[in-house]
């Protein structure tokens, strides 16, 4: 498995999908993995609230990297769940590292984003970047504009 972690904006679905596509491999994007089974992410936020949304997603990231090799774009927020970073251990997990500010610049004002709007979303950028840096095996610069060639996968 080569899974793909990092900030909201990072690019992890484009350059997932592309890289799936480079390596012959089928791309997953667990949240798109939630939203077909329980509906917008959005939606499981609004009304069964985060906790929810997590326990789902540590569902769907066990079954992906339970299954067929894949490129694997994980949710921003997921390297918060501890039985998602053990999860992780022995695969190949790449940091798409962004700033703050960049990944604010591409978001826009995404209303399928439910923390993009949290008013401690500083705060959750500065707390999850050592939990990427602890899963990740590579880090790469989400802003590199030959990002894909630079990986180095096989």
């Amino acid at each position: 498995m080569i899974v793909l972690v990092g900030f909201m904006g990072a690019g992890k679905t484009t350059l997932g999908a592309a890289l799936a596509q480079r390596l012959g491999l089928p791309f997953v994007d667990t949240d798109d993995v939630i939203a077909a089974r329980h509906g917008p992410i959005a939606d499981i936020f609004a009304s069964a609230g985060e906790a929810t949304f997590r326990d789902l997603e540590e569902d769907a990231i066990r079954e992906t990297l339970t299954g067929p090799q894949a490129v694997v774009s994980l949710g921003g927020g997921a390297v918060e769940t501890p039985a998602v970073r053990d999860l992780l251990a022995g695969h190949e997990v790449i940091w798409l590292r962004i700033s703050l500010q960049d990944a604010l610049a591409r978001l826009g004002d995404d209303p399928s984003r439910p923390v993009l709007n949290s008013a401690n979303l500083a705060a959750r950028f500065a707390a999850r970047q050592p939990l990427y840096a602890q899963v990740a095996t590579k880090i790469a610069d989400a802003m590199s504009a030959d990002l894909l060639d630079a990986l180095d996968v096989t």
